[in-house]
């Protein structure tokens, strides 16, 4: 799936999630209920504004993000 994520960059990039889109639609980012951080790099357990909650993972290495 193809995921765009724009996001807060206060003194590192994507310190914090606002809004993505997967595929075509846009999810606007309700609250960060987790984060973390693994050898895949940067992990976000987010609620959208819809009720869903996902999984967005920015891979330091390739700079490119997942959603699950």
């Amino acid at each position: 799936m193809d995921v765009v994520v724009e996001c807060h960059s206060g003194h590192t990039y994507a310190d914090r999630p606002k809004t993505f889109y997967l595929d075509h639609d846009r999810f606007e980012i309700e609250t960060i209920q987790a984060e973390w951080r693994s050898p895949e790099g940067k992990h976000f357990r987010v609620k959208a504004k819809t009720g869903c909650v996902f999984e967005l993972i920015y891979d330091e290495a390739c700079d490119d993000w997942q959603v699950r």
